[in-house]
C-alpha cells in the first residue's frame, strides 16, 4: 500500500510526525511525504523536520506565500503532477490549511481516496479561511478521522456518519511523547533569557493581525498584564508590528521556536494567550490555563472547568481573564487516550 501524506504548515508537521512514526512500522506500507512549502521559513519548517525526526520530504513544492487563490492554485498543480506520477492508494491530509484543501481536491479529482486527519472541526464562522477549508475537505474525503466526539457529532449532523471514525487527537499523542523528552532533558530545550512567572503569547490569525483595531486592543491588554509576556513572533506578524504599532514594555518578542522549545515555554509559563487552535489544546493537555484571543473556538472541550476562556480581542476581557484564579479541577480527557496514531494507522491500512 502506498500512502501520500501532504503537509505544509507547522501544526501539520507535528501531527504527521505522530502518525508517520507508527505508519512506517507497518509491513507492506510505503509512505511518501509531500511538503507544499506553505511554511517555508527555516524556523517555521526545517527545524520541525529536524527535531521531530520526521523523514525528509520526498517532494517539496516550495510554493511559498501568496494570496489564497495563487497559493492554492500552485499547490494543486504540483500535487496533481505527483499523484499522477506516484499513483498512491490513499492521500492523507491534515487540519485546515490551504495545503489540506489543495491535497484533497487534487486527489479526489484523480479518483484517489482521501483520508482527513482532524476532521469535523467547526467554528461556525465562515469568514475564517480555515473553516471553508475544513468544510470542503470533509465533503470530498472518503474517510474522516475525528479527534473528539464533538467533531463526530458535527459530521453526523452533516450526513457523513458512514465515513466518520472517532480516533482521538494525534496532537495529544505528540504532547505526551515529546513533553516526556523535554522533561528528561529540560536544559537542552530551555529558551534562554526568559524571566520567571511569564505569560506565553502567540498571535497569527488574519482576524487579528489584519485588523489594526484588534491588534491594538490585544497589545494594550498585554501591556496591562502585570507580568512579562513572552511572544514568539511569526515572521508575517513581526513585519506588521514593526510597521505600525507601539509595543508595551513588558512584551518580550523572540524568534519562532521549535516544537520542543515551545513545549518547554508552555510547560513553564503561568498562562497562555493565543489565537492558535493547536496551542489551546497543548495548554489544555499540559494543564496550563489558556486565554483565547478569538470570538469562538473549535475546541469546545477545552472550555470545561475554566481551563480555556474565550475573550476575543477585547482589552478588558483579556486582562480580566489573565487576572482570574487558575482552575483547580482537573481537565477532562476528551481527546482520546493518546493512541490516535495507532488507531488511524489501523483504520487506514484495513480500508
Amino acid at each position: 500500500m502506498k500512502i501520500l501524506t501532504i503537509v505544509g504548515a507547522r501544526p501539520q508537521f507535528i501531527k504527521a510526525a505522530a502518525v508517520s512514526r507508527v505508519l512506517r512500522k507497518v509491513p507492506g506500507v510505503q509512505e511518501l511525504l509531500l511538503h507544499t512549502g506553505q511554511h517555508y521559513d527555516a524556523n517555521m519548517s526545517k527545524v520541525f523536520f529536524d527535531e521531530l525526526s520526521i523523514p525528509e520530504p520526498d517532494f517539496n513544492l516550495g510554493v511559498g506565500s501568496g494570496s489564497h487563490g495563487v497559493q492554492t492554485a500552485r499547490m494543486l498543480e504540483g500535487i496533481e503532477a505527483i499523484i499522477q506520477q506516484e499513483k498512491p492508494d490513499w492521500t492523507m491530509v491534515y487540519g485546515d490549511t490551504n495545503s489540506t484543501l489543495a491535497g484533497a481536491l487534487a486527489a479526489v479529482k484523480l479518483h484517489i481516496p482521501v483520508a482527513h486527519v482532524e476532521a469535523g472541526l467547526r467554528s461556525f464562522n465562515r469568514t475564517m479561511p480555515e473553516e471553508i477549508n475544513r468544510i470542503v475537505t470533509d465533503r470530498v474525503a472518503d474517510l474522516l478521522f475525528a479527534p473528539t466526539l464533538t467533531a463526530v457529532s458535527h459530521l453526523e449532523h452533516e450526513g457523513l456518519a458512514d465515513i466518520t471514525r472517532f480516533t482521538g487527537d494525534v496532537m495529544y499523542d505528540s504532547v505526551l511523547f515529546y513533553s516526556g523528552l523535554v522533561e528528561q532533558n529540560p536544559g537542552k530545550y530551555a529558551v534562554t533569557d526568559i524571566p520567571a512567572d511569564y505569560f506565553l503569547a502567540t498571535v497569527h490569525r488574519a482576524e487579528n493581525t489584519d485588523h489594526p483595531e484588534n491588534l491594538t486592543s490585544i497589545l494594550q491588554a498585554f501591556g496591562a498584564i502585570q507580568a512579562p509576556v513572552v511572544f514568539p513572533v511569526h515572521p508575517r506578524t513581526r513585519k506588521i508590528l514593526a510597521d505600525r504599532f507601539a509595543l508595551p514594555a513588558n512584551l518580550i518578542m523572540i524568534e519562532p521556536v521549535g516544537y520542543l522549545e515551545m513545549l518547554w515555554l508552555t510547560m513553564n509559563c503561568r498562562k497562555v494567550l493565543t489565537d492558535s487552535g493547536g496551542l489551546q489544546k497543548e495548554a489544555y493537555f499540559l494543564r496550563k490555563p489558556c486565554i483565547t484571543l478569538r470570538t469562538e473556538t473549535e475546541w469546545t472541550e477545552t472550555l470545561h472547568d475554566g481551563w480555556n476562556i474565550v475573550t476575543g480581542p477585547q482589552t478588558a476581557a483579556i486582562v480580566e481573564a489573565a487576572q482570574a484564579h487558575c482552575p483547580t479541577a482537573p481537565s477532562r480527557d476528551s481527546f482520546g487516550t493518546g493512541n490516535a496514531a495507532s488507531v488511524i494507522t489501523g483504520l487506514l491500512t484495513r480500508e
